[in-house]
């Protein structure tokens, strides 16, 4: 079960990603937690949470504001993460062992029920943890964390994109080659099917500018 300030990461996490906080807007703490029902304790642990993945600054004496993340900053952090993603599948193809691959094969037939029922929320929980057990599978501690943390700082980002159309499916057939690709060992193979999974550029990047343009433009006018 989620603890309550992971709940509350997500949810403001949401409407960071959909415009409904805007970058530069102050975060009140008092009216948040009135909103939302919770105590002050959970609601900062959030805030911490989300100013680690760089999505909010924290600011002494003051109230926390909603980082400004540009469109060219975007694209740099997703060639990052890219690059971080292929050095793990490299890795993890050559050191899984046979238990690691079971649970990557329960964690890929997870993410094909979320597809089959076409729910983007669930699809990018068990997305994330399909991701997590390659990072884990490729043995390497300090490549691990750092994956996971930028993955957590571009996590709105890629939970908005499983909103475009068709993004679903294509994410589940990326998945399965894959997994084929680390269950046969191929290190190379698997690298760059993950650098490919992941860079976000040219029409996929546009499709994520034009959804969060969408989901701004709704949220103002709500």
């Amino acid at each position: 079960m989620k603890k309550l300030s992971d709940l509350l990461r997500e949810k403001i996490e949401e409407r960071i990603v959909t415009g409904d906080l805007a970058p530069g807007a102050s975060l009140d703490e008092t009216a948040l937690a009135e909103e939302f029902g919770a105590s002050r304790t959970p609601l900062r642990e959030a805030f911490i949470q989300l100013a680690s993945s760089g999505l909010i600054i924290l600011r002494p004496r003051r109230s926390a504001i909603v980082a400004q993340i540009g469109p060219q900053q975007l694209v740099e952090m997703f060639e990052v993460m890219a690059e971080f993603e292929a050095m793990c599948g490299r890795l993890a193809a050559r050191r899984m062992s046979p238990a690691e691959h079971a649970a990557l094969l329960s964690a890929h037939d997870a993410c094909r029920a979320a597809r089959d029922m076409q729910d983007p929320d669930e699809y990018y929980y068990r997305n994330e943890v399909f991701h997590s057990l390659i990072y884990a599978g490729s043995h390497n501690a300090f490549l691990a964390e750092q994956a996971q943390n930028l993955y957590r700082r571009l996590s709105p980002y890629r939970r908005l994109q499983l909103r475009v159309r068709g993004r679903i499916g294509n994410s589940f057939d990326e998945h399965d080659a894959v997994v084929k690709a680390i269950l046969e060992g191929r290190g190379d193979d698997t690298a760059e099917l993950l650098r490919r999974h992941v860079a976000i550029q040219g029409q996929r990047f546009a499709d994520l500018v034009a959804t969060l343009n969408t989901m701004q433009q709704q949220a103002a006018s709500a």
